[in-house]
Parts: structure tokens; C-alpha cells; sequence
């Protein structure tokens, strides 16, 4: 998926018209509704409901449509944060996140921010905890909505959890356990498990072994995955289970049934930041995420 399908879906969800869309996009109408059924094909979901008098917007593509907006939203905001560090102006503070799992606290954050510091530069990058993680040890970044607690091994950082979300279950569509509605970590025994590469996601497979050791066992990891769209992939295609937080769901994952654990687990979910950055803007920062973030006692 690229963003110019995003553009294209949202160009014609908003006018409900292919042919008013493609005049404002300066594409063929041929072209257009190619392109929105490769985007529906990847996504494996209708988007629009079309006849030859009207064009309307599916459940899914109501839904859809807000996600899609903020991307875009992002993406821009992105680039300019890039030109930005290109110009090299000061007075800036560099956030990362991870794409489609941060949207209901980031945006929260700020426009907060923006009402205290209205002449720091917010800078915004998509980038996978590994990432985040060396880029704050580099302090190429001021703060990074890392996840999990960093390994021991990475120095020089602070990690404050700011929430706990349930972890779910990830298996194929086709396993048998599928048809339950809720599944006991226990159940999982038996099974391979896909995880999630230490080098873009380090401290998962120690997160995942402790999870799983609260049920008595320790998970047979038969392949690593880079990120998240091709551990769902992985699952798919029955190569074990997995584990991950609720917000999984937001991915893509045809062929994947996810299920809620009985009893419930819940997992920490933090920010890091460089302990010898002393910047105002990020402590101000911060303190705004610990407020708006739900943090159990």
C-alpha cells in the first residue's frame, strides 16, 4: 500500500464520485478506479459500494476513511519535519512512533504541546522501536513511544510506562482454537510461535517469554518477523501463533483470527528518552503524555 492509494481513496470518498475525483487528482477514470481496486484487493475489504447512479462508502470504508486521513495528516507533517531538519533550525523536538499503533494518544499530545511551545518545531518519524532506540542513543531524537522496556543492554536511556494494554492472541484463521472466543495462554503450549525480530522490536522475546512462563511453559519460536503486516503474514500461512498487544488488530490480517486471553494479560507500554537530554521542551513534553496517558496505580 502507498500513500497516493490513500490519497486517491480519500479524494473519492469525499466527493462520492469517481469522476469528480480523478478531475481534481488530474488522473484518467480509468486509471482511478484501478488503482482503488488494487487498494481494496490488498486490503482484502470493499471500500465503496458502486452503481451506476451513485457511489457510497461501505462500513469499512467510513472506518477506513479516518485512518486514512491521518496518515496522510502524518505523512505531511513528516516531510516537513524532515525539511526542517535539513534547514537546520533550532528550537525543534524530534519524536518517533510506530505507525499504526500510536494514533489515539499522539495527536492528543500535540496539539497540547502546540498550545504550550508554539514556537518549538515538532518533528515526527515513523520508525520501529529498534530504530527508535538507536536514534535516542545517537540523540537523533528527542522521544520515542518505544513500547516495551528497553534490554538491559541499551545504555543511557529512561523508560516510563504510560499504559498497560491487553495482550491478545494471534493464530490462523484455521486452527482449531479459532473458534473460541476467548484463549487460555495454557492452549498455546503445544504450538510454534512467530515473534518479532530483536533487532526492530528488541525485548519482545523476553517479554514473550515471561508472558508465557505465567502459564508454565516457554514458547517454541519458529520465526522471527521484521514487522508487524508480515508476522500477520507468517500466521496466515500457519508457520505457529503469536502474541501482541490489542492494537494489533489495526493491521491488516486476512487469514488471522485474534482472541482475547482468559485470564486477561496485561503488558506495559512506555516512552524512552536519552537521560542526558536536558531540553525543556522535552520535559514539558513528557510531562504532557504522563497526563493525557492512562496510567494504572
Amino acid at each position: 500500500m502507498e500513500l497516493r492509494h490513500l490519497r486517491y481513496f480519500v479524494a473519492v470518498a469525499e466527493d462520492l464520485s469517481f469522476t469528480k475525483a480523478a478531475g481534481k487528482l488530474h488522473l484518467a477514470q480509468p486509471s482511478l478506479t484501478r488503482q482503488i481496486h488494487n487498494l481494496e484487493d490488498e486490503l482484502g475489504v470493499r471500500l465503496l459500494n458502486r452503481s451506476k447512479s451513485q457511489v457510497t462508502l461501505t462500513e469499512e470504508g467510513r472506518s477506513f476513511l479516518g485512518d486514512a486521513r491521518r496518515i496522510l495528516a502524518l505523512a505531511t507533517e513528516s516531510v516537513l519535519a524532515v525539511q526542517r531538519l535539513g534547514r537546520g533550525e533550532v528550537g525543534q523536538l524530534n519524536i518517533a512512533y510506530l505507525p499504526n499503533f500510536d494514533f489515539e494518544l499522539l495527536p492528543e499530545t500535540l496539539r497540547d504541546f502546540r498550545q504550550i511551545c508554539p514556537h518549538i518545531a515538532l518533528n515526527l518519524f515513523d520508525m520501529s522501536p529498534g530504530e527508535q532506540l538507536r536514534a535516542l542513543e545517537a540523540r537523533k531524537i528527542d522521544l520515542g513511544f518505544v513500547g516495551l522496556r528497553p534490554p538491559s543492554s541499551v545504555g543511557g536511556l529512561q523508560w516510563e510506562r504510560i499504559a498497560r494494554h491487553r495482550t491478545v492472541a494471534v493464530l490462523p484463521a484455521r486452527n482449531p482454537l479459532a473458534t473460541k472466543r476467548h484463549i487460555k495462554l495454557e492452549e498455546l503450549e503445544t504450538l510454534f510461535f512467530v515473534g518479532m525480530s530483536e533487532r526492530t522490536h528488541p525485548g519482545f522475546r523476553a517479554w514473550l517469554n515471561e508472558v508465557c512462563r505465567g502459564a508454565g511453559f516457554t514458547p517454541r519460536v519458529l520465526q522471527d518477523a521484521e514487522i508487524e503486516p508480515a508476522l500477520m503474514t507468517f500466521v496466515a500461512e500457519g508457520l505457529g501463533v503469536s502474541l501482541a498487544r490489542e492494537f494489533i488488530k489495526k493491521v491488516p490480517h486476512p487469514g488471522v483470527a485474534i482472541r482475547p486471553l482468559t485470564p486477561p494479560v496485561n503488558s506495559d507500554y512506555g516512552i524512552a528518552w536519552n537521560r542526558s537530554n536536558d531540553s525543556r521542551a522535552l520535559q514539558q513534553y513528557i510531562e504532557i503524555v504522563k497526563g493525557l496517558a492512562a496510567i494504572p496505580s
